[in-house]
């Protein structure tokens, strides 16, 4: 029986994958009977590579997914168990991820996870203590074998896991501070351990075929892309159109099809099937490993999908990408359009304008310069600063004057939350506690909707405004060069400027392996 990360190191395989969603409640209740039955189908289904098994999705309280997953792995069938990280500190991550380990799952989708939407007596209280990068870096540090506790003084490794790790993207975008840092964080999850990516739900050929093209032109040709396809309703593109799935579009243009199509004899059912099955033909064409197929419940829906896939042409696929090309006005494109087929131009990026300056305020103007002259490496303040620091009364806070210039100053600026470990740097003065409703701290998670938070009242994307403001100073694809950034919660309360210069902070490490890195040439030169 092969594993999943065999069938995905064989080119010639196109894969078949398919969701289950998880329920609330025990495995006695009515639902968690039907999910069970429609896996015992997908176990028995020859067609079926992989079953994959969500985790609270929509940020909504259900059974965890390694009960429903542990009959179809023992059963024999190769189960990804999603892992998010809105309900889980870094030391429950862990955890969990030691006993999937230890309960033979070997292979998990990494994800930030949907900002919570309900909870028992009222919203929960999401985590995010880490984000996607954070935790694909957790998992392929437990692969490489994670260092463990101090033992007579001596550091114990933890034995190797072999976690096949996977990660999510989305190009489904409206605007280029959008799209691109889209695709720069998709590099990092890469660089970072992912093995494979799956992307987000979308009904656009062309933004479909400029993510193969640009994962092939930015080092990950060889990672195995899974191609998401969605079995859609009348209800659930309702649902879609309005904005209440995070991430996931449906333009007016396609919504208005199916709302025809569902005032059909059989509500829509066979378009929506056809639908399924020319976005399987794309993907297949396209050169993608495989299909993800969410939104089916049962295994005659996945049976026909399948099978009308399996009865066109070989090249029909070209025809059906022209049909499905259901992108929003105005919507940013990193490749120009192939004329001849209507995808995207792999040797021509499009045009991408002056942005609006809007987000380039006096307050990012300043933090650049203080930044400059009070704590790059080596300038005459932060060597002062690193000295009164280290001699003040609390090392941990520094002299109480400069203390109160930081709380003071870091408040007004940017409501700074005194985390202690300072992000505004890497994310151009914008700070992911205050600003950002999932503390992102490696790039945007996939949330956002024209350019807005998936959150009320969080604005514009912080990782969109940051992308301006670099963009306006011609940096934007230096957006991403400080991950992975994971937050220090122990510093949590002390002075972030005594922290940076007396080498506490992420920062600090960051240029420590920088200069660990350097010195090492030099010794690899000789031998």
């Amino acid at each position: 029986m092969l594993t999943l990360r065999e069938k995905l190191a064989d080119p010639t395989r196109f894969l078949v994958a398919t969701e289950l969603v998880s329920v609330r409640g025990s495995m006695a209740g009515v639902n968690a009977i039907k999910a069970r039955d429609f896996a015992n189908d997908l176990v028995a289904c020859p067609e079926i590579d992989w079953i994959s098994i969500t985790d609270n999705a929509g940020g909504n309280p259900q059974l965890a997914p390694l009960v429903l997953g542990r009959p179809i792995l023992y059963a024999g069938k190769e189960v990804v168990i999603h892992l998010t990280c809105k309900d889980l500190n870094r030391n429950g991550l862990e955890s969990e991820a030691w006993m999937l380990n230890s309960e033979g799952f070997n292979n998990i989708l990494a994800m930030t996870g949907d900002y919570p939407v309900a909870g028992n007596d009222g919203l929960a209280r999401p985590v995010f203590d880490i984000d996607s990068i954070g935790l694909i870096s957790l998992l392929q540090k437990m692969n490489l074998g994670l260092g463990g506790a101090e033992t007579n003084g001596k550091r114990v490794q933890l034995e190797k896991t072999q976690f096949s790790i996977g990660a999510v993207t989305t190009n489904f975008k409206l605007r280029e501070g959008e799209v691109i840092p889209q695709y720069q964080k998709l590099r990092k999850k890469v660089e970072s351990g992912a093995q494979f990516i799956i992307n987000q739900i979308g009904f656009d050929s062309r933004k479909i075929s400029e993510l193969r093209c640009y994962m092939d032109a930015h080092g990950m040709k060889e990672t195995p892309l899974i191609g998401n396809v969605y079995l859609l309703s009348r209800r659930v593109t309702d649902l879609f159109h309005e904005g209440r799935i995070p991430g996931v579009v449906v333009s007016k243009a396609l919504w208005e099809l199916c709302r025809t199509q569902g005032e059909s004899a059989d509500r829509g059912k066979a378009f929506f099937l056809e639908l399924a099955a020319k976005q399987v033909a794309i993907y297949r064409g396209l050169g993608f490993r495989g299909v993800y197929l969410g939104g089916v419940h049962s295994l005659p829906a996945i049976e026909r999908i399948l099978g009308i896939e399996r009865s066109f042409a070989p090249d029909d696929w070209k025809q059906f990408a022209r049909e499905i090309r259901f992108s929003q006005p105005g919507e940013f494109f990193y490749y120009s359009e192939d004329a001849a087929t209507g995808l995207a131009n792999p040797i021509e990026e499009s045009p991408r304008p002056k942005t609006s300056s809007k987000h380039v305020t006096a307050v990012y103007q300043i933090s650049k310069l203080a930044h400059t002259t009070m704590f790059a490496p080596g300038t005459a303040f932060a060597r002062w600063g690193t000295k009164a620091c280290a001699h003040s009364k609390n090392p941990m806070q520094g002299p109480a004057p400069l203390r109160a210039l930081e709380e003071v100053s870091k408040a007004v600026l940017y409501r700074c939350k005194d985390c202690g470990d300072c992000s505004l740097p890497d994310i151009a003065y914008l700070c992911p506690e205050s600003q950002c409703a999932k503390n992102q701290r490696n790039g945007p998670c996939g949330g956002t909707r024209e350019g807005r938070c998936e959150v009320d009242g969080y604005g514009d994307c912080i990782w969109l405004r940051a992308y301006e403001r670099l963009k306006h100073d011609g940096h934007e694809e230096k957006l991403l060069d400080h991950v992975p950034v994971v937050q220090n919660q122990g510093l949590r309360g002390t002075s972030a400027w005594a922290n940076l210069w007396l080498g506490r902070d992420h920062n600090s490490k960051r240029e420590a392996a920088k200069a660990e890195t350097t010195t090492s040439i030099p010794e690899l030169q000789k031998q």
